[in-house]
């Protein structure tokens, strides 16, 4: 991915701004790939990550304070997420039986269904976006991320 060329530009970028300009071009063909893999199957990014966060848990519920603590991207509107799969039929939520002031989500059969089907859509994204790397490539990749 030459940056130069995405942003039309022939000046050269300073090694610092450049990689952060790379890095948010990176993320944007990540998402735009994912999203389109998604798709199909009418949920979100988001929406499909509480989904993995629920099958997770192993059958055990999750409240709201614990998908946002785990959601790959932080947001505000983890409910109006929750809201959406329980239209959908992939989430139920249910009052706690010890304390009624606290909620709890379950994924439901047709959820984990789903979510394999998802699943699979998203490891084809993943081989289309990593075809041209190693597996040495990807752990001297994630090697580096995780200096951040």
């Amino acid at each position: 991915m030459n940056v130069e060329k995405i942003i039309k530009t022939e000046k050269q970028i300073p090694i610092t701004s450049r990689t952060i300009i790379h890095l948010s071009l990176v993320e944007s063909k990540i998402n735009e790939i994912m999203t389109t893999a998604l798709k199909p199957h009418g949920v979100s990014l988001q929406q499909f990550n509480v989904l993995r966060i629920l099958r997770g848990q192993k059958g055990k519920p999750a409240n709201l304070s614990t998908l946002n603590e785990r959601m790959v991207t932080k947001m505000s509107n983890t409910t109006r997420l929750v809201d959406k799969l329980i239209l959908k039929g992939y989430v139920v939520r249910m009052v706690c039986p010890s304390n009624r002031r606290k909620v709890e989500i379950n994924i439901t059969l047709q959820g984990e269904s789903a979510l394999s089907e998802m699943d699979a859509a998203l490891n084809l994204a993943e081989g289309k976006l990593l075809n041209n790397f190693s597996l040495d490539d990807l752990t001297a990749l994630n090697g580096l991320l995780d200096k951040f």
